[in-house]
């Protein structure tokens, strides 16, 4: 990349022509051996040997040369053919771009048989480099030589001119179609050419040499015609710029060539969402991810581990420990009490319990201080957080109290129904068939579990469950007053007989008032339970682990689709934190990945996997 002349007035001399000369600039791209210094001599020099041509394997046009054509006013740029060996080919490459930012009109020659890739690939990323980086000299020097007309109308022109010999070119209306064509496969590849004034296509089948190169030649004249774009520019002009260009863009250039088949080909594609590096596993792997490089911390992902010390330093084992609220080997009721006193702990397996977070009153230490060492880890996408404390704790202990409070409930539901009836029975209505008789609704023939209530139709008197006695109307005849009160559907949809007498002795005054009074009661009761429930709700949503979907957002089990009820609750799979119910998640599990060293619920899905 270093220039041959030292002015404008030795490259004049050196073409035999005036600096003020004005000319046009024609260059010819294209791969090795594709005879671009044949086409330059036969097309503008009536075949003369103006450009050196050799039936040798071995190149002869190394750079970058240049020839005047005083019959036509050009100066042609005769280019080192892409695909050569080269010592640098991303030297040659910028080299090319040079002298294609001082082009007028640029032929990009071919003798494949079918256009290749290679061919839009070079002049879609020329023209990208063309945007981005020699529009701004490019302006410069319009201002210092006064040019008119917008930046836009810098860019070259561009002829593929296309030889085959056993296949057609492509199909030529006028060059029409074929540039329709060439557009549609730029765009297949997600190339761009807007760095181009124009886009023409020569194509031609030589089936008998010599190459007939009248079409070449008359594209050329046919753009040079066209000054509206651009206009014929001094030698000393043309030379200004390829001077500032090359002083810009020169120096050291990385040697790297991309290889035929990359490491990104084999590898698996997920990147550390820290510091973007890329795994170097295989592709579809089945164990955790791995890069050699080292990452770099990232507050919001709190990449950080801790690791213990003691295994590091004398066998080089990188033991990762993870915040627990007990060792172990440690039931549950002793390591909730244990956690709410003195913190949460970290066991390697090796050494045991090394650390307690709050061991002491005060002075406690942090553990990077005294038994771990810190590593910065890298954070692929799906990992669970990086926290220095349990995040699910206050889950293990409404777990804990839930397990304790639905024993109780379970054992004692029977006795506190048996109760409640008798005590029921002995305050309802004469007419009212007594809880212990009812087995099953007097509608639907649904048998009552233990837990679930009875209700009785104020109208009839029999059992009936909740769907089956949700309606209410007065029911003045049996001594209930105006007031709409329960009664089932048979009832609700019968007429009633106003004149029928009220019979004291199958509804009395005082057992209804009985009644009502210890409906009082209980529903005194029932307000203070339902009270009570609220902030256990609370409680229930600030404990829940982070990777938890709240409650509110679900209305059906991930698995089996059902929706939520008051008979059907939402229980959360402690691996995945979707929402399930009882029926999907029967399996208990521990969840080491979470967090959870005791068998916990875990859902049908997650249990199909081997590791949690």
């Amino acid at each position: 990349e270093v220039l041959q002349v030292s002015s404008a007035a030795e490259l004049a001399a050196k073409l035999g022509c005036r600096p003020e000369t004005s000319v046009k600039v024609v260059s010819i791209f294209g791969n090795t051996g594709e005879g671009k210094s044949h086409t330059l001599n036969h097309t503008f020099y009536d075949r003369r040997q103006v450009f050196q041509t050799s039936p040798q394997q071995e190149s002869c046009t190394i750079g970058v040369w240049a020839a005047y054509c005083p019959e036509q006013g050009l100066l042609t740029i005769d280019t080192e053919g892409l695909l050569g060996v080269a010592e640098n080919q991303n030297q040659r490459t910028r080299l090319l771009l040079k002298v294609l930012a001082v082009s007028d009109i640029v032929i990009f020659r071919t003798r494949a048989e079918r256009l290749t890739t290679d061919l839009f690939t070079f002049l879609g990323d020329a023209s990208r480099a063309y945007v981005g980086h020699f529009t701004r000299e490019l302006k410069a020097l319009k201002e210092r030589c006064n040019l008119t007309g917008p930046i836009s109308a810098l860019g070259p022109a561009v002829i593929i001119f296309h030889e085959t010999m056993h296949t057609k070119p492509l199909a030529n209306d006028d060059g029409h179609l074929a540039v329709v064509d060439l557009k549609n496969r730029f765009e297949q590849i997600n190339q761009s050419f807007d760095a181009f004034s124009d886009l023409q296509y020569v194509g031609m089948q030589t089936v008998r040499l010599p190459t007939c190169f009248d079409g070449l030649r008359a594209t050329v004249k046919k753009i040079m015609d066209n000054s509206t774009v651009r206009s014929a520019r001094p030698i000393e002009v043309i030379f200004q710029a390829l001077k500032l260009l090359n002083d810009k863009f020169s120096g050291d250039i990385e040697k790297t060539v991309p290889s035929t088949f990359p490491d990104q080909y084999f590898t698996c594609p997920i990147t550390c969402i820290a510091c973007n590096a890329r795994c170097n596993k295989t592709m579809n792997h089945q164990d955790a991810h791995a890069c050699d490089t080292r990452c770099q911390y990232q507050h919001q992902y709190n990449n950080r581990v801790q690791q213990c010390k003691d295994c590091y330093e004398k066998s080089g084992r990188e033991v990762v420990l993870a915040p627990q609220t007990a060792a172990r080997n440690e039931s549950a009721m002793m390591a909730w009490a244990k956690f709410a006193w003195s913190g949460y702990v970290l066991e390697c397996p090796s050494c045991g319990v090394i650390y307690q977070s709050r061991q002491y009153w005060y002075g406690n230490r942090n553990p990077d201080e005294t038994v771990t060492r810190v590593e910065i880890v890298h954070v692929w996408p799906g990992d669970k957080s990086f926290t220095q404390e349990p995040s699910n704790t206050a889950q293990k202990m409404l777990d804990g109290l839930k397990v304790i409070t639905e024993t109780v409930s379970t054992y004692s539901a029977r006795p506190a129904t048996t109760v409640s009836d008798w005590v029921n029975d002995q305050i309802a209505p004469s007419y009212w068939v007594p809880n212990y008789k009812i087995q099953a609704c007097h509608k639907c023939g649904k048998s009552f579990p233990p837990q679930e209530k009875k209700h009785h139709c104020r109208a009839c008197g029999n059992g009936f469950c909740e769907a089956c006695s949700s309606k209410t109307r007065p029911v003045p005849e049996r001594g209930w007053g105006p007031e709409p009160v329960r009664v089932c559907d048979d009832c609700f949809e019968r007429v009633v007989d106003e004149t029928v007498p009220t019979l004291p002795e199958e509804g009395s005054e005082s057992e209804v008032t009985a009644w009502k009074v210890g409906e009082v009661v209980r529903s005194t009761f029932g307000v203070v339970a339902t009270a009570m429930e609220y902030p256990i709700g609370l409680i229930k949503d600030s404990a829940r682990p982070d990777y938890w979907t709240p409650d509110n957002e679900l209305t059906k089990c991930v698995v089996c689709n059902v929706e939520f009820g008051p008979r059907n609750p939402i229980h959360h799979c402690r691996s995945c934190g979707l929402g399930v119910c009882n029926d999907c998640s029967m399996t208990r599990r521990p969840v080491l990945s979470r967090g959870w060293e005791s068998t916990v619920r875990v859902c049908d899905r997650c249990n199909e996997r081997p590791e949690l």
